[in-house]
C-alpha cells in the first residue's frame, strides 16, 4: 500500500491518470487539438475548481489558488476573470429519441418503439409530426425526418410509417452528438468515480463486468448481450422518469438531474507494465 507523504499525490493515482489520459490524447489528437491547446485548458479547469475549495467560507485568494495548483498567478487572475465555457448543446435528437423510446403512446407491448405515421393527418397524436411538435415547435418535422433518413437512424415503409432503427441511432449520431455526449457522459463518469474515490457517501453506482482471455467470437457474443439488455434498463429508467414528471403537480423546489450510461469496450490484450511497486 501507498504511504503518500502529505499534499504529495498517490502514485497509484497517477498510475491511473496516467492510464485515462491516453484514450483521450488519442480523441484530442484526432481532432487537431495540440498539447498547447489542452495545457490552456488544463489550467482553467483546475482554477475553475480550486475556486471551489473555499476556506471558511471565504472564497480563496489568488494566491492560494496559485499555491493549491501550480499555476501562476497572473494566469490565475486572468482564468478568474473569464467566464467558464458552458456544454449548452442541448440536442433536439436526444429529446427525440428519449421520448420514442419511453413514452408508452409510441410503444408496442413488449416497450419496442412503434413505427409511426408520417403525418399527423394520418395517426393523430401517434405520429412522427406530433413527436416533434411534442418537443419543439420551431423546427420542422420534415427537417428532422430528411436528416434522420440521411443518417439511416429511420426508415419509412410503403404505408408511409416511420421505424426508428435503434440499433444503428447512436452509431450515426451527428458529431454535434457525439462531441456533446462526450463531454457530458465522460464528465459526470469522471465525477462519480471522484466521488467515491474520496469516500464520499452515499457513493455513487459505479459498477463494471471485466473478462480477458476471450475469443473474437465470445466478445461479439457479449456485445450483443450487453447491447440488449443495456438499452432494456436504459428505456426503463427513461419512461420511469417520465412518469415521475408527468405525475407532479408542482416543479421541484431544488431540482437535480442524473446520468446513467451503458458502454461496452473490447481490445486485443496487452501486457500490463505500469503495476505500481507494493
Amino acid at each position: 500500500m501507498d504511504s503518500p507523504l502529505p499534499g504529495a499525490p498517490s502514485s497509484r493515482l497517477l498510475i491511473a491518470v496516467r492510464h485515462l489520459l491516453r484514450p483521450l490524447v488519442r480523441l484530442l489528437l484526432g481532432n487537431g487539438v495540440t498539447y498547447p491547446a489542452l495545457l490552456e485548458l488544463l489550467k482553467e479547469a483546475y482554477v475553475k475548481e480550486a475556486e471551489t475549495l473555499s476556506i471558511d467560507g471565504k472564497p480563496p485568494t489568488d494566491s492560494r489558488i496559485s499555491l493549491l495548483t501550480g499555476v501562476h498567478r497572473k494566469d490565475v487572475r486572468r482564468l478568474r476573470d473569464e467566464p467558464t465555457a458552458k456544454l449548452a448543446y442541448e440536442s433536439l435528437t436526444a429529446q427525440l429519441f428519449a421520448r420514442w423510446i419511453s413514452t408508452p403512446d409510441y410503444l408496442d407491448e413488449a416497450g419496442n418503439p412503434l413505427p409511426l405515421a408520417r403525418l399527423a393527418s394520418h395517426g393523430g397524436g401517434q405520429s412522427f409530426e406530433a413527436l416533434v411538435q411534442s418537443v419543439s415547435k420551431d423546427i420542422r418535422p420534415r427537417v428532422v425526418l430528411d436528416e434522420w433518413l440521411r443518417l439511416q437512424r429511420v426508415a419509412v415503409d410503403a404505408e408511409d410509417r416511420v421505424h426508428l432503427k435503434v440499433k444503428e441511432f447512436l452509431p450515426n449520431a451527428s458529431q454535434d452528438d457525439k462531441v456533446f455526449f462526450a463531454g457530458q457522459n465522460l464528465h459526470d463518469h469522471i465525477a462519480a468515480v471522484a466521488h467515491n474515490v474520496s469516500g464520499a457517501l452515499p457513493p455513487f453506482l459505479e459498477r463494471c463486468v471485466f473478462y480477458d482471455g476471450l475469443t473474437t467470437t465470445e466478445v461479439a457474443a457479449l456485445k450483443t448481450l450487453a447491447e440488449s439488455e443495456g438499452m432494456s434498463v436504459l428505456q426503463l429508467l427513461s419512461r420511469q422518469a417520465m412518469a415521475m414528471k408527468a405525475d407532479r403537480t408542482q416543479p421541484p423546489a431544488a431540482p437535480m438531474r442524473i446520468n446513467c450510461g451503458i458502454y461496452f469496450y473490447c481490445e486485443p490484450e496487452q501486457e500490463v507494465t505500469d503495476e505500481p511497486s507494493n
